[in-house]
């Protein structure tokens, strides 16, 4: 057996690591359904379900159909008393027996583990994602990530069937530095993948938030001096308890920027409606001021406060457009608006993927785009820059547009189309920028949907194969990986 990479940190990075401080949280969490099953939750948190949910969740327990096999259930404090308020902020964290009528879905959505090198890392596009925890202060129940938070066992390629792992310092920097060596070596391009320098992480889950300092400067160190020149904390924290951005915390920020000031720092928020970020009154109303803004309830503005007043990194959020959320273009137009005003940037929107039971939770797609772009006819240039997003195996699609015209002389297009254009695709992204032009289907969820009708497709989004068929890792990936890790 291959031994184990060893990791020694950096005098440099010893000395930021020393002027860590950890605080302590209370985030007063409730963990799973138990709880309200057996009338020990909090008093006041009791009436968040009601009997007939309870019953209706409890004859679930323990059959194919059990909510909690699927996705645990879990919330915070200060993600209740939102809640109480909001039926579409319910409705991201409450389960439902619905949810598990069909469970039709993928184990693996986009066949991420096609692109594992290393455990705990995909390295699909011209950066990487890496797994660094596999839980969240709270659970959304259409979680992209249901597999790893749900620790639910997905096929490798190699045929075996195992938990997907977590990232490992060791076993992650030395991928990186083999990487990019190769790329150096060979004039700026992987012999292998074609690909440039991995030069940009994203620390995912799970929510990276709910780490300590600690372990998130260890993270943030040990990838700048392996030479990553941006990295990105993708979170849900701001909206489950942004009591976590404290002075601590946004200490070690400065430090950590102190010490590399040469490395991008990016906080990839997520907040799907609003009631997250807007305070209300007894009514249900939002606040407003005596100039007519909007009030932000006051630790999220505190938090947000605290990272965009850091002109040196970027705040930007991003969220699927899920049934009974934020399938409203009001509510999307308001969240995009006081995002921006609050100094965030708008990054995306998503059309649902093929998580399992993804039907309970996906918009149709052209429903989506419809919504979307009906939020954004009120909003100014600076406002409106998300694009919608829906993940194809082959990578991150935009959809372009919509139309309610046929085009003339193309048959199939008498009910208009839907133009898809590849934003980002594996490896050297031989295929970005190409388009797929389907006819119209109302009611498709999902590129399957859409496959008795597609019109033109340069993409190859409906003549997709699977990156390796062989049960073998790709060779291009094998022969990049680390001979010293083991890989697995």
């Amino acid at each position: 057996m291959s031994k184990k990479p060893e990791y020694t940190p950096t005098d440099r990075e010893k000395a930021f690591l020393e002027t860590v401080e950890e605080t302590r949280h209370e985030r007063e969490i409730v963990n799973g359904l138990a709880p309200f099953f057996k009338e020990r939750a909090p008093e006041d948190m009791m009436s968040f379900y009601s009997s007939d949910e309870v019953v209706s969740l409890k004859v679930l327990k323990g059959t194919d159909r059990d909510v909690e096999k699927r996705m645990p259930v879990k919330i915070t404090r200060h993600y209740f008393e939102l809640a109480r308020n909001s039926k579409p902020i319910q409705r991201i964290v409450k389960p439902s027996a619905a949810e598990t009528t069909d469970l039709t879905g993928s184990e693996d959505p986009g066949n991420q583990m096609d692109f594992s090198p290393v455990e705990g890392l995909l390295h699909k596009y011209e950066m990487g994602l890496m797994y660094v925890v596999s839980t969240c202060s709270a659970h959304c129940r259409f979680c992209y990530r249901e597999e790893l938070i749900a620790r639910k066992e997905v096929e490798r390629h190699d045929g075996t069937v195992a938990k997907k792992g977590l990232a490992k310092i060791p076993e992650i920097t030395a991928y990186i530095r083999e990487h990019n060596q190769l790329v150096k070596d060979n004039g700026g391009l992987h012999p292998e993948t074609g690909r440039e320098k991995l030069r940009e992480i994203l620390l995912s889950g799970g929510d990276p938030m709910v780490l300590n300092n600690m372990k998130i400067a260890s993270w943030l160190s040990a990838l700048a001096e392996s030479d990553i020149e941006s990295i990105r904390i993708g979170t849900k924290e701001m909206a489950f308890y942004p009591q976590r951005f404290d002075d601590a915390f946004l200490a070690m920020l400065d430090e950590f920027h102190k010490t590399y000031p040469e490395v991008g720092l990016h906080f990839m928020l997520h907040f799907e409606h609003p009631d997250e970020i807007l305070a209300k009154d007894d009514d249900g109303n939002y606040i407003k001021d005596e100039q007519g803004f909007f009030q932000w309830v006051p630790a999220t503005g505190k938090a947000m406060r605290g990272l965009v007043s850091r002109g040196w990194l970027t705040v930007e959020n991003q969220s699927p457009i899920i049934k009974d959320v934020n399938d409203d273009h009001m509510a999307l137009r308001t969240l995009q608006r006081e995002f921006k005003r609050a100094g965030g940037e708008n990054h995306y929107f998503f059309c649902g993927r093929d998580i399992v039971a993804y039907k309970a939770f996906n918009v149709p797609i052209e429903t989506s785009w419809k919504t979307l772009n009906d939020s954004q006819r009120a909003l100014s240039g600076v406002e409106n820059h998300a694009r919608l997003s829906i993940t194809h195996y082959k990578g991150k699609t935009e959809v372009c547009a919509v139309t309610n015209e046929p085009i003339p002389g193309l048959a199939g297009s008498e009910n208009g189309v839907v133009i898809f254009k590849l934003l980002r695709n594996a490896l050297s992204a031989p295929d970005r920028g190409k388009v797929c032009i389907v006819g119209r289907n109302p009611e498709a969820v999902w590129f399957d949907d859409y496959e008795d009708r597609v019109l033109f497709d340069e993409a190859g989004l409906f003549d997709y194969k699977r990156f390796t068929e062989t049960g073998e890792a790709p060779a291009s990936l094998a022969s990049s990986m680390p001979q010293s890790n083991g890989c697995r």
